[in-house]
């Protein structure tokens, strides 16, 4: 799959965000017609079906390969090995220390394997609200995450096509996730965006938790389980431009080690897991 941007040294590649490469040019989602004749995008995967069961590929496409930008130590796999549902209405997306494939990353024999997920080729909107209840891993190295992109992608390339980190988690920092916005001039170390940490010292991976934005013409608003902590406008932006006006596309994906998070360590235990009971979406166009 082809990259995105090119890696940078220092902070900034160190802080370098999960949007970086295996992007494929989205198709657009065709949409139901609502009111007056407006369309309305709505999209829910609950998840329902057999264990061991498929994701359903209406509405999700694998994206496989390495990813060189980001030096993340994995390799997406398609199929069930890596992402499959669990009979209890949930999707689950498992990191393995393995390397069945002799897959090859850009340092060599890849060390891991995990899956990402987009709805590139199957849905888009523009605004709504976008909502999905999950319970993320723990451990040093561990990436787990839940974004969109612009589906100009294509023409426009990254950051120009814009990024909305809906949720981010980093394993060294097991209480907090972090929602981030991405864009021309302020991409990577730059990113727009805050933390929400849990109250005394509760661990994210402990049990299920709701992440969301709330997303409408030069507004974007992030909560936590209906928590709200940070809103963000083309204010925030020190003039450079917004480029939350247009159709994006969901990623939901498990990465493993790349600049933000390190590397495993010695404390990591695999397989992890990345556990998502739902994704809906409402109101948008």
């Amino acid at each position: 799959m082809r990259s995105r941007t090119s890696a940078t040294a220092g902070l900034l590649a160190a802080l370098a965000l999960a949007a970086t490469s295996l992007v494929a040019a989205p198709a657009s989602a065709a949409e139901p017609d609502g009111p007056e004749g407006n369309a309305v995008a709505s999209f829910t995967d609950d998840f329902d079906g057999p264990a061991g069961g498929a994701v359903d590929g209406s509405k999700w496409r694998f994206e496989t390969g390495d990813n060189v930008n980001n030096h993340e130590r994995q390799y997406y796999t398609n199929g069930t090995d890596n992402a499959a549902l669990d009979g209890q209405g949930n999707l689950v997306i498992t990191a393995k220390k393995e390397n069945p494939g002799n897959y090859q990353c850009w340092y060599g024999p890849c060390e891991y394997t995990s899956a990402r997920l987009s709805t590139a080729s199957t849905f888009t909107t523009t605004y709504g609200h976008v909502e999905s209840r999950m319970k993320i891993p723990q451990g040093q190295g561990m990436w787990p995450a839940f974004w969109m992109l612009g589906n100009d992608i294509g023409s426009a390339g990254w950051p120009a096509c814009g990024e909305i980190d809906v949720m981010e988690n980093v394993g060294f920092e097991p209480s907090t996730v972090h929602g981030t916005l991405h864009g021309p001039g302020y991409s990577g170390s730059g990113g727009i965006g805050a933390g929400y940490s849990l109250p005394n010292g509760e661990k994210f991976a402990d049990g299920f938790h709701t992440f969301a934005v709330d997303w409408s013409p030069e507004k974007i608003t992030w909560s936590v389980d209906g928590n709200v902590y940070q809103t963000r406008t083309p204010a925030d932006l020190g003039g450079n431009r917004w480029v939350f006006d247009h159709p994006f596309y969901m990623i939901l994906n498990l990465a493993v080690g790349g600049y933000w998070p390190g590397d495993p360590d010695g404390s990591t235990s695999f397989p992890q897991q990345l556990v998502v009971d739902y994704v809906h979406v409402s109101g948008g166009n």
